[in-house]
């Protein structure tokens, strides 16, 4: 199979690099956070939206194979440090939470596209649950230094499962919180809240990651507001991470019609009015 000229030069240009694991904690009962240390400059060459493919540990009992797609959560404050916030769900983060402090892991990347983003942009809002968090917590930061305002709504089962610190990380913004145990996260009542922070604060872009009901749900609401650009970032399953495998291509709705495209090269950042049907989340 020939691939196209932007795989094979992106398949060139990816690095791997040696880490070793500087803390590794459990945030919840669901979360642990992975902060890494590489002689690479990690953060200088990492944006927002990006991932990394994790090499993760076999152990007796647990026996990942393939290297695990994961967005990245925060670089620095040194050159060489990353960190990741994941949800121990299989057997690949299963393996990976029993790494210690100390000890070494590798990682590929970084991978994928970026969300786009301006320091000009007077407002954004970022509308975030689950796997979202740790997507979208980078972007967050960017908007804080550019002096972006920031609204953030955000969905969880339940207060306890929020990670609003975790999300924010000392970023100022407006914050509206919506659970699934109290009912206030149900479609009609997040749709209302959405048209009417829309139509108050005329965000110049609306962003999302972790969820395709708020994802669809987003796409019927902007389809009424054009001015407002939105993007998704999607969380899906692959294998290589740089397009060869094709494991990850999804449909999608373009100016020139539908057309598949890769997750994880064309991706993971897409406009939100591109995706088509029922895709999968993290």
């Amino acid at each position: 199979m020939n691939l196209p000229a932007s795989t094979t030069q992106a398949c060139a240009s990816v690095a791997s690099h040696n880490c070793e694991v500087m803390e590794h904690r459990w945030v919840n009962s669901r979360y642990r956070y992975l902060r890494l240390q590489s002689t690479a400059d990690l953060a200088g060459m990492t944006r927002s939206g990006q991932f990394y493919q994790l090499r993760c540990p076999a152990t007796a009992a647990l026996q990942p194979f393939l290297l695990r797609p994961m967005s990245v959560y925060g670089v620095g404050p040194d050159s060489g440090c990353i960190e990741f916030l994941y949800n121990v769900t299989g057997v690949g983060t299963a393996a990976l939470a029993t790494l210690g402090v100390g000890a070494s892991m590798e990682i590929v990347g970084p991978l994928g596209n970026t969300f786009s983003f301006a320091p000009s942009f007077k407002r954004v809002l970022v509308v975030a649950r689950g796997v979202g968090l740790a997507t979208m917590a980078p972007l967050v930061r960017d908007a804080g230094k550019a002096g972006v305002a920031v609204t953030a709504l955000m969905s969880a089962r339940a207060p306890g499962d929020l990670m609003r610190d975790e999300f924010l990380r000392g970023v100022d913004a407006e914050v509206h919180s919506v659970f699934d145990s109290d009912g206030t996260s149900s479609v009609e009542n997040v749709e209302v809240l959405l048209r009417r922070l829309i139509e108050q604060q005329s965000p110049d872009v609306v962003y999302t990651c972790g969820s395709h009901r708020l994802l669809m749900l987003l796409q019927r609401v902007l389809a009424d507001y054009p001015h407002v650009r939105g993007e998704v970032a999607m969380e899906q399953r692959m294998a290589c991470g740089m397009g060869v495998c094709l494991s990850c291509v999804r449909m999608f709705d373009t100016p020139t019609g539908k057309h598949f495209k890769r997750v994880c090269r064309e991706g993971p950042v897409f406009p939100i009015q591109e995706v088509v049907g029922e895709v999968e989340f993290g």
